[in-house]
Order: C-alpha cells, then sequence, then structure tokens
C-alpha cells in the first residue's frame, strides 16, 4: 500500500512544505521494510511525525551540555559509545526520521543499509531524505514493530523507540488521524 500526498498532509499537517521531498522515500522504505498494511503504516507514520516533528528534523536538537549525556555515563554505553568524553555523543546523536542515535545502533544502520561501516564516519547521510527514511523503517522492522503494530500496542512502540513515553499525547494525535485517513472502511 503506497500512502499518496494528501494523506501523508493529513496525518502531518506541519509537513505540507517538505511532504513531497519525503513522499516517494517513505514509501519506498516502508515496501522494503514489510511496513504495507494500513495498520502498520498509521503507527510508523504517528511515531515517525513525532520524532522527526512532522519531517522538520532529521538530527537531534540539544546544546552540547544536553548532548553530553551520549558521550559518558550509563546512557553512553548503553549506546556503545566511548566512555571517554570525546564528542561521540555530538557524533552519534540522534538522526533520521526516527533518530537513530549511539555508535552501536548507527554501527548496526550501516551494515543492514550499506553492507559496510560509513555511517560512522558519516553520520550525516541520516540527515538525507532516502537515508532519514530508510533507517526509520530498518529501525522499525529490526526492532519487531511491524508485529506490535498488527497488534494496536502502540505504547510499546513508543517505549522501544524513546525508552520511555516521551510525547506520548501528541504521538496518540498522529496515530489517530493516520488512523482516519488509512483505516476507515
Amino acid at each position: 500500500m503506497l500512502i499518496t500526498l494528501p494523506q501523508l498532509v493529513h496525518v502531518m499537517p506541519t509537513a505540507r512544505l517538505t511532504a513531497g521531498l519525503f513522499l516517494p522515500a517513505i514509501n519506498a522504505a516502508m515496501a522494503r521494510h514489510s511496513i504495507t498494511s494500513p495498520q502498520r503504516i498509521a503507527a510508523f507514520l504517528a511515531q515517525i511525525g513525532h520524532e522527526s516533528g512532522e519531517l522538520q528534523y532529521l538530527r537531534e536538537l540539544g546544546s552540547d551540555r544536553y548532548l553530553s549525556k551520549y558521550d559518558i555515563g550509563p546512557l553512553a554505553a548503553r549506546l556503545g559509545n566511548t566512555p571517554e568524553a570525546d564528542g561521540d555523543g555530538q557524533q552519534y546523536r540522534g538522526r533520521g526520521l526516527i533518530q537513530i542515535t549511539g555508535r552501536r545502533n548507527y554501527l548496526a544502520c550501516s551494515r543492514a543499509l550499506f553492507g559496510d561501516e560509513r555511517l560512522l564516519a558519516q553520520p550525516q547521510l541520516l540527515e538525507q531524505p532516502q537515508w532519514a527514511c530508510e533507517s526509520a523503517a530498518w529501525f522499525w522492522q529490526s526492532n519487531g514493530l511491524n508485529e506490535l503494530a498488527d497488534k494496536d500496542q502502540f505504547t510499546t512502540i513508543t517505549r522501544r523507540i524513546n525508552g520511555g513515553l516521551n510525547g506520548l499525547d501528541h504521538r496518540m494525535q498522529l496515530w489517530a488521524r493516520a488512523k482516519a485517513v488509512l483505516c476507515a472502511s
């Protein structure tokens, strides 16, 4: 199932100016990663809509101080970043429509998308529409989110993406819009 530009704009009205740029890449990435049923697509669009500010942000916002949590400490270690304050928190900040974060995730994503480690040297590739979409769809499929979407386990999906329930109200609004336009009988 392909989504149309009017459907995408209905789900993410703030994306009106950029939706056309992303639409072909979103459709291609969803098809490649089995995000093909209305339920899966609705949940996927809601989550990437929130994570990217409705297709506005392909790189995580935050000051050096904020991003330092990815550089040292327990979160940095969980993400596969080095234990030293060497800037890898900045380098491997969230990028793409689902905000791939941390050296470990960049490496896994790079191997899946390119068959090599290029994202470690060029993390900014995930700021390009094609790779922003591909990385999000790869993360979605590789974390079993299609199966959760099939069961309407939206809060579990949110926890897998975000680690918590940040922005749940906005995610739920986007999901309701997506279901209204994609899942209507």
